[in-house]
């Protein structure tokens, strides 16, 4: 990876498509214009290595034929093609001005791609390093304080422990030594270490140096646009990247830093080890490096939360025996006949043929869900809180403390704006910042893309809810059209074919949705007109995230809070569309209905963006691109031999990186899945943690061999996922509180125990909530049709707390509802206020900056001004002892020169006489 004299390395490339102006001579056919074969293009004026004889015009500029001998047509393509062309000339010239040398393959073809590789010689990188104030190691040392006592031998059982997990890397961090960090200055280059001019910034620092160069060149032929990514826009160059270190595959070639990712890392087989972070981070950048500790640490602690949810999903299968409501709702000597669940085809049916759905509720609706959200609530907080620490921890050992914001430039787009309000000349550049300050974006400017974003949003909000009313719709029409059926087992088994087909339906809409709300989102994004990058990526993640936290959440929400609450009693049902009565739940609750969707929502998403979207479609595109790359080769005759590729065309192929958005959002998903609805789904975390596993595997495997090398961005946090992670997290336990008092029989079944049940147990309570309803007050066509049942039943059952039909208030809501509501209200405001305060209380207890990081990192800057003082004065001293030795020199030399002098004055006083005479012999003469 180095340019054609084998010794500068390539740090950036650039990669273009190109298509030749057609000339024609004047007598014969028209033919492309274009260089000798295989000459290339280096920033000093050189030819290629093996073509002494070519001209040094030849090797700057393209040929250009006698004007007499050739007439050139140009169509609207080739103008196009012309300007293209000069703005990259005048952009590579003015990269080489900023002192970076490039070399360029010979456009050969009458079309094809063409690559411009960069490199950033020594003073450049010094130069720049010193700008961007990028910590390097000196060549102080210092020991990192160690763990003592109990703290240090539980750490050392715990590396043994773990050493078969370790992955084979060199780790920087387990060494107890580590080197001082200070920003680099060229004119202190006497702390620094540099032994290999070379090697001592990697590769990561020198293609984020070159970077920076890239974005902040201008270019007066593209109005003045400022930057790479402007001009990549411009569709002036197609792609820009920095390289990987070889290819990752192989066992003849070398080991090279992507390869030992790869081995210990990207693979499946590797699942069992530890990350090497710190590897990821030299390699990646620390933005990327910080995504992926977050994901090992979430991952890590879906452990504990995995055990505890099989734990209590154990729990509800050993006392799902010994639970007295499922037991009497299962007893058929019991004999609660119910009211029909459609009108007039469906018949009287008995609360025993419910007996499977009231077990499987146990499962999920039993006291230990109560503790499990309790837990999970101070389970998100702690992980919130150790990855703080982590944070810090990482920070430390990165030499990311007291890292500074960078001043962005401006996007691409923005600066389109600019010019557009406010159009400069072609070749003015900016004078002062006095202009640049009037040449901004007011709200006036941004008035109309606010607009539009917000009705936008509102409507893709209708939109989600409109079509979750759709899948109501189809569960209420299906149910009736299913219980119409003359097949007795279709009839039987309406409930679970309506909710299966209901949640599949929902999970195609979701996945669909969120395809589209991202390509939206970040439509809306754009129209906002964001000035940085960082602001753009801010505004897409909570646009992107609110429309995707609405598209997953809300049919689960529905099922939760809404289904089941408006449907009205018998003779007085709710109806939709003039004659569809509004689904009930199961008289187990709506709690094993909210269990499934909230599984096959979960686990449907996983599996298929894992599966389909994460691995199909970048193979796809990588395909495509292949296939198109061919057949633009075999279209050109070229009778030059094949050569091997080379890295930068091995790298263009490959899928560009467009940013982590798309990674943290679908953890973030997750982790909503796991703690806003955890008490309906004790089981969601150990689907997580095995979707996980797989997931750090897939992700590294993608950034390793699938994608293009990231630019290495430096990042001391993940920005403002943390703040989406604690709403997350505060607002999961709002959502439980009301899971378990709405939707789940806990509170019901509390109140019976304490305040109604003769003997303190929980017999009798199938019977208590339960009320009587009246056949006779059926309306009339509403009634059951040719029911066997009909001269038998005078009563049937539904549940709800309402006055008997023999009461003064018939069916009216009774004393029992508003106790069973007063208690549910309670309990809300008791879970919220108990786990809120357990909350802060664990916030407060662990620290966010572990103990011995603080410690290190004020030791470190008491040794970092030790050592400054310590190299000044050896400086002081060398320059002490310089003045000493060249003191006796300097007075032997005056002494010398005193000497010489004197000598001087006699031999002129002795020889003065000796010219007179001479002159005067002279004039005689």
């Amino acid at each position: 990876m180095h340019f054609r004299d084998s010794k500068r390395k390539v740090d950036y490339v650039l990669a273009y498509h190109y298509r030749k102006r057609t000339v024609h001579p004047p007598g014969g056919s028209p033919g492309p214009l274009h260089r000798p074969a295989s000459l290339a293009i280096i920033s000093n004026g050189e030819t290629a290595k093996g073509h002494p004889e070519q001209p040094q015009e030849e090797a700057q500029g393209q040929d250009t034929p006698d004007p007499d001998a050739l007439a050139i047509d140009m169509g609207p393509l080739d103008v196009l093609e012309e300007a293209k062309r000069e703005q990259r000339e005048e952009f590579e010239r003015n990269l080489v001005e900023a002192g970076l040398e490039i070399e360029k393959d010979v456009e050969n073809k009458s079309q094809g791609l063409s690559f411009v590789r960069i490199h950033a010689p020594w003073n450049i990188l010094t130069r720049e390093a010193e700008l961007l104030k990028i910590k390097m190691p000196t060549k102080k040392t210092y020991e990192i304080k160690a763990e003592g006592g109990i703290a240090k031998k539980l750490s050392e059982i715990w590396r043994k422990f773990t050493e078969p997990l370790q992955p084979k890397v060199p780790q920087l961090n387990t060494t107890k030594m580590k080197h001082l960090s200070y920003p680099f200055s060229r004119e202190k280059i006497y702390l620094y270490n540099v032994q290999d001019k070379d090697a001592f910034f990697d590769n990561a620092t020198r293609s984020r140096i070159v970077h920076e160069i890239l974005k902040r060149t201008y270019s007066t032929k593209a109005k003045n646009s400022m930057g790479i990514n402007s001009l990549i826009a411009k569709n002036v160059y197609e792609t820009a990247y920095p390289l990987h270190d070889g290819k990752y595959d192989g066992e003849i070639d070398e080991m090279n830093e992507r390869k030992l990712l790869y081995r210990e890392w990207a693979r499946y087989g590797a699942f069992y080890k530890f990350q090497p972070i710190d590897l990821v981070r030299k390699y990646f950048g620390e933005k990327i490096g910080m995504y992926f500790a977050w994901l090992g640490l979430y991952t890590e602690f879906l452990i504990p939360s995995s055990l505890v949810g099989i734990i209590v999903f154990l729990y509800g299968c050993m006392t799902i025996e010994s639970d007295v409501p499922s037991k009497e709702m299962c007893d058929q000597h019991n004999a609660f006949t119910m009211c029909p669940l459609c009108d007039k085809t469906c018949d009287y049916w008995n609360l025993s043929t419910a007996c499977a759905t009231a077990r499987a509720s146990h499962l999920f609706d039993n006291p230990a869900t109560v503790f499990f959200s309790i837990f999970m609530a101070l389970w998100a907080t702690m992980f919130l809180e150790n990855w703080k620490r982590l944070q810090m921890r990482l920070s430390y050992f990165w030499d990311l403390t007291g890292l500074e914001e960078e001043e962005e430039h401006p996007r691409p787009e923005y600066e389109i704006k600019v010019l557009q309000k406010k159009p400069r000349p072609e070749s003015s550049k900016p004078e002062s910042e006095d202009e640049d300050e009037k040449d901004k974006l007011t709200w006036k400017d941004r008035t109309p893309g606010y607009l539009v974003n917000f009705a936008s949003i509102l409507f893709m909000i209708s939109l989600t809810f409109s079509l979750v009313f759709g899948v109501i719709v189809y569960r209420i029409t299906t149910a009736a059209a299913l219980s119409m059926s003359t097949n007795e087992s279709t009839r039987s088994n309406v409930r679970v074919t309506v909710t299966a087909t209901a949640v599949i339906i929902n999970l195609v809409v979701i996945l669909i949705l969120d395809e589209i709300y991202g390509v939206v989102a970040k439509w809306l994004t754009e129209m906002e007109i964001p000035k940085t990058e960082k602001s753009f990526e801010e505004r897409l993640i909570m646009k992107a995230f609110l429309l995707k936290f609405v598209n997953s959440y809300a049919p689960i929400f529905y099922v939760a809070f809404f289904k089941g609450r408006f449907v009205g009693r018998p003779g007085h049902y709710v109806y939709v569309f003039d004659g569809y009565r509004m689904e009930e739940c199961a008289p187990g609750g709506c709690l094993m209905e909210l269990c499934i969707q909230l599984s096959i929502i979960m686990l449907g998403k996983q599996l298929i963006q894992n599966n389909i979207f994460e691995i199909g479609v970048p193979k796809l595109k990588k395909l495509f691109r292949k296939l198109k790359d061919e057949r633009t080769e075999k279209k050109e005759n070229d009778s030059t031999p094949s050569k091997p590729p080379q890295q930068w065309e091995l790298d263009y192929v490959l899928e560009p990186f467009t940013g982590l958005t798309p990674e943290y959002m679908e953890m973030i998903i997750q982790f909503g899945f796991v703690t806003l609805f955890v008490a309906s789904f004790p089981l969601a975390p150990v689907f997580a943690l095995l979707n996980n596993v797989i997931e750090v595997r897939l992700d590294a495997k993608k950034f390793v061999a699938e994608l293009r090398r990231p630019d290495a961005v430096r990042a001391k946090d993940i920005g403002i996922w943390f703040n989406i992670l604690s709403g997350i997290g505060k607002f999961s336990v709002i959502i439980n509180a009301f899971v378990i008092s709405v939707t789940s029989d806990f509170i019901p079944r509390l109140v019976y125990q304490y305040a109604y049940s003769n003997n303190g147990t929980m017999h009798g309570f199938i019977n208590h909530t339960l009320s009587y309803f009246n056949v006779s007050h059926f309306k009339a066509g509403t009634q059951p049709e040719n029911s066997p049942f009909e001269q038998e039943v005078s009563f049937c059952r539904f549940k709800d707390y309402r006055e008997p039909p023999w009461s003064e208030n018939q069916y009216e809501f009774s004393k029992q509802y508003w106790a069973v509501l007063s208690a549910r209200l309670a309990f809300v405001i008791i879970f919220q206020n108990l786990v809120m305060f357990l909350s802060v209380l664990v916030d407060w207890m662990i620290p966010d900056i572990p103990k011995d990081i603080s410690e290190q990192i004020k030791k470190e800057k008491s040794v970092l001004v030790d050592f400054f003082l310590k190299e000044e004065h050896e400086k002081l001293k060398l320059i002490e002892n310089f003045i000493m030795r060249e003191k006796p020199k300097s007075r032997n030399e005056a002494r010398g020169r005193r000497n010489r002098a004197a000598s001087f004055c006699q031999f002129s006083r002795s020889q003065r006489g000796s010219f007179t005479s001479f002159s005067s012999q002279h004039t005689d003469v």
